[in-house]
Parts: structure tokens; C-alpha cells; sequence
């Protein structure tokens, strides 16, 4: 596939809102998608296709393409027209016109590796014009890290990253987090023109270069949400989200217990989020395949002080004419923040017809396996 940075096209979607008074006096609107295409470095050309609505991006101080990594079929492109706060006001960089016409495009990785936002700005052509009217980037804003999985009592950093076509006389930095359910809450801002700072996570110096990344320090369930970096440089305000799920894999022990009734127990703990899978299995001979058992009981979750969460399985070992001598019995825990595997422990076992035999002790213990 063609690389990012050096592609001359790129096929999009357009999304236009139309905007109405009905019979009645209210306002409805609606949104209407066309194809359309980004052509860049081609000031003064024609469009390449002619079946869809083209975007002829010139060359500017900023280009998208430069924060953009890996094959052109892996990029998802969106554009929407772009008003609020744009009625005749003029763009300070050269060229910028009081009438001009704003787009946003957001260019998506298809695996989650980065969002990137960047405004579009053009001048309606006049009937003197024999060419299409170039449209110019002016600043983009991007993340690296639209979703963040991280265990608990983990430091992490949220990529927040932004460019502007000129030296700016005045931008606001933000970040907000929000909880799912819960009020937005304000964790950072910085004011180029009154120097002003609240709140902690961004190192300030790093903004003039474009920096506006945030350091979560200590994970915590609670910190479980929504992060929303704002970059504003009037008249715009791009923001982009970043989703953070904490994922705390379980601590997982396999044991015997010596009752009237023997029994194995399988113990899956402080793990997050909720839902966990546990299987036991007997094998009773060498080479014979596990039996996966049944009649397995559970034990109600514990939810514990930091939120994470434990649950034990176990089965009792009743007689059975088959079994004789030991038995290797095995646990298997699932979770997703093990990633499509699991974590396994065995134990070796009485046979359940002759349970007077002393064999219990550890066998194996494999941490995560496929």
C-alpha cells in the first residue's frame, strides 16, 4: 500500500448539514453524505477524479500527511463543513479572507493508532477565476492514543499533539474528563495571553512546540473515563477524545480442601473489570485429554476497596467407579485483559473413589497461555 505522507489523493466522506425553516416556523436540519476526495500539492491543477466532490489541498506550513503513519487503506476519511464562531472572520495567516469557507477533515486509523483533525480553509472562487479554488490547512490537531488500556497504580501519558500554520498571539489549552454517567470536570488550562496555569498534568513548556500531552499519575479505577484535550486558537477550537479503560489482570491460586466432602477451588482475584470465565478440568491418567468438569459452584464477586474484584469456583470431588489413585485437576481463568488468553494451574489431586491417598500438592503453574 502507498505510504501516508507521500499520497497525492485520498478518497473521503463528505457530511453537509442543511438547514431549514419549516411551515411552522421551526428550524430542522439534515445531513447529507457525498464522496468526496483530499488531491494535494496541486495548486493551479484540475481535479484527478471526476466522479466525486474534490478537496485541492495546496501546500502550507501544515500538512496533515506528516503526522499520518502507515498504508493509505488503513485511514478512515471524514469531512464536515466547519461555522461555529466563523462569520466573517479573517484567518491572521497570509491569504485569509473575511468570507472564507471552513471544513474540518479527520483522518482515523482503522486500529485505533491515531485521530487527526485539521481545518480547511477556502476562498470562494470569483467568475474572473479559470481554476478551482485551492483550499489551505491550517492547523491540526491529533492524538496517538484515542483509546489507552493500563493496569491499576500505572503512570501514563495521554498524546495530545497540535500545529498552527503562524506564530500565534493567543491559543487555550484544555483538558476535561468525564466518567461515564458522570459531570465533566476540568483538569487543566493554560492561557498563552494571561500565562495563567490551573490545574496539573501538562508540562507548560512543551506547548509552544505543540505539545499538549497529559500525565495521568497513579491509576485508579476511577480514573476509568473520558479525556478531552481543546486546543483553541480564535477563531477556531478543535478537541479531540481519548478513551481510558483501566484493565487489571487476576491473581489466580488453585487449592484442594481437605472437608468431609473434598473439594478444588479455583480463586480469581483482584482483577477489573467485572467479567471473568473460569474452568476446571481432571485428567486422571497420562496422555488421557482433560475432562472439562460440571457442576461447577461460584461464589458471589467480592468487590474490594480499590474496586477490583474476586470470585472462586470450585467443585466437589464425589466418588466415582473410573477414578482410582491421583488425579491432576486444572484451572483455567479468562479475562480481557489478557488478550484472547488465558491463565492456567493445575494441582495434583486424590482420585475421588480413593481419597486416603496423600498426593495433594502443586503441579504445575503456567502464567498465561494460548
Amino acid at each position: 500500500s502507498e505510504t501516508s505522507r507521500f499520497v497525492q489523493w485520498l478518497r473521503c466522506r463528505l457530511t453537509d448539514e442543511y438547514v431549514w425553516t419549516n411551515a411552522e416556523g421551526h428550524i430542522e436540519s439534515n445531513n447529507s453524505h457525498r464522496d468526496a476526495v483530499l488531491q494535494f500539492d496541486n495548486s493551479g491543477n484540475s481535479a484527478l477524479l471526476s466522479d466525486s466532490i474534490t478537496f485541492l489541498v495546496a501546500a502550507s506550513k501544515v500538512d496533515m500527511r506528516k503526522f499520518v503513519e502507515g498504508p493509505v487503506d488503513r485511514l478512515q476519511c471524514d469531512i464536515h463543513r466547519y461555522s461555529k464562531g466563523m462569520s466573517r472572520v479573517r484567518w491572521p495567516s497570509l491569504g485569509g479572507m473575511g468570507h472564507d469557507i471552513w471544513f474540518t477533515c479527520t483522518l482515523r486509523h482503522t486500529a485505533g493508532l491515531f485521530n487527526i483533525t485539521s481545518f480547511l480553509r477556502v476562498t470562494p472562487a470569483t467568475t474572473m477565476s479559470a481554476h478551482q479554488p485551492d483550499f489551505f490547512t491550517v492547523m491540526v490537531l491529533m492524538t496517538r492514543s484515542p483509546s489507552v488500556r493500563v493496569g491499576l497504580q500505572k503512570e501514563t501519558t495521554l498524546h495530545c499533539q497540535f500545529a498552527v500554520d503562524h506564530k500565534v498571539p493567543h491559543l487555550t489549552v484544555e483538558w476535561h474528563f468525564q466518567r461515564r454517567g458522570g459531570r465533566r470536570t476540568k483538569l487543566f488550562s493554560y492561557s498563552s495571553r494571561s500565562g495563567q496555569t490551573e490545574g496539573s498534568g501538562v508540562a507548560v513548556k512543551g506547548i509552544a512546540g505543540g505539545d499538549a500531552s497529559l500525565t495521568v499519575p497513579i491509576t485508579k479505577v476511577s480514573s476509568e473515563g473520558t479525556y478531552v484535550c481543546s486546543v483553541r486558537v480564535p477563531p477556531l477550537n478543535g478537541s479531540v477524545d481519548i478513551a481510558l479503560h483501566i484493565i487489571e489482570p487476576p491473581d489466580v491460586s488453585l487449592t484442594t480442601k481437605e472437608e468431609q466432602i473434598p473439594s478444588v477451588v479455583c480463586e480469581a482475584n483482584g482483577f477489573y473489570p467485572l467479567d471473568v470465565e473460569i474452568d476446571l478440568f481432571k485428567e486422571t491418567s497420562s496422555g488421557q485429554r482433560p475432562e472439562k468438569l460440571g457442576n461447577i459452584l461460584r461464589s458471589s464477586h467480592l468487590q474490594h476497596h480499590d474496586n477490583t474484584h474476586s470470585v472462586a469456583a470450585f467443585v466437589r470431588l464425589r466418588p466415582s467407579p473410573q477414578d482410582s489413585g491421583c488425579a491432576i485437576y486444572s484451572c483455567r481463568v479468562s479475562h480481557v485483559s489478557l488478550q484472547g488468553l488465558y491463565i492456567h494451574k493445575s494441582i495434583i489431586g486424590p482420585g475421588e473413589i480413593d481419597q486416603s491417598i496423600q498426593c495433594i500438592k502443586p503441579y504445575t503453574s503456567a502464567p498465561v497461555t494460548k
